[in-house]
């Protein structure tokens, strides 16, 4: 009768530790961990399309303004994070998913914070994505 073996990982298991990254993407990450800068958050907002259009972003003040209005508070969130996020809403859930500005807020809130998220996930998706799609990123102009 043939037996199963189980895994337990006492605890989460970074498996991008394995990847070969360029030296100037390790430079990066000394500075910033797996966040966006604002310049890599400004980059990676210009690679935004809605309905086959260029988006045009939500800047710093206006994610300022609508978490603000809405009485949203992120506990786990640096603000290029956020920003990166709020336009992603925009760009791929707004005027669908999301209908307006308390749920684009409200979402930005819950991928945030997400219980069951971590340390840089909005970065770390981001990366997982162009990696795919193979987009080159100048690291050395993120800093």
């Amino acid at each position: 009768m043939p037996t199963s073996v189980i895994f337990c990982f006492m605890e989460r298991t970074d498996f991008t530790q394995y990847d070969i990254k360029p030296e100037a993407m390790v430079n990066y990450l000394r500075y910033n961990g797996p966040h966006f800068s604002s310049r890599l958050a400004m980059f990676a907002i210009s690679q935004m399309r809605k309905d086959g259009k260029k988006l045009i972003p939500i800047k710093q003040e206006e994610l300022e303004r609508i978490l603000k209005d809405f009485k949203i508070s992120l506990e786990n969130a640096q603000l290029s994070d956020a920003l990166y996020v709020i336009n992603m809403g925009k760009a791929d859930f707004y005027g669908t998913t999301i209908t307006d500005e308390s749920r684009l807020a409200k979402f930005v809130k819950d991928y945030i914070d997400d219980e069951d998220g971590y340390d840089g996930l909005p970065f770390t998706r981001w990366y997982a994505d162009v990696s795919r799609k193979g987009i080159a990123i100048d690291w050395e102009k993120m800093l």
